[in-house]
Formats: C-alpha cells, sequence, structure tokens
C-alpha cells in the first residue's frame, strides 16, 4: 500500500474531478437534447 499521504491527496483530488467530469457531462448533454432529424445533418 501507499503512504496516507499520498492516499489522501488521491482521495482529494478524485472528489474534486469527479462532480466536475460529472457536470460537464450533464451539460453536454442539455446542450445537445433533442431529436435529430435524420434528413438533416451532412450531405
Amino acid at each position: 500500500a501507499a503512504p496516507d499521504s499520498s492516499l489522501r491527496f488521491t482521495l482529494y483530488g478524485t472528489l474534486a474531478l469527479v462532480p466536475l467530469i460529472l457536470g460537464y457531462t450533464g451539460y453536454a448533454y442539455w446542450v445537445f437534447r433533442g431529436k435529430v432529424n435524420p434528413d438533416e445533418g451532412y450531405h
């Protein structure tokens, strides 16, 4: 196992980054929500 200080650093980093990632993912889904028309798009 790693020293307690390293594990604590990793835990705090994870606790800070996971909500940011989930929030950004939710924001991206919100921005691109809605049905896509198959006739629209690249030709």
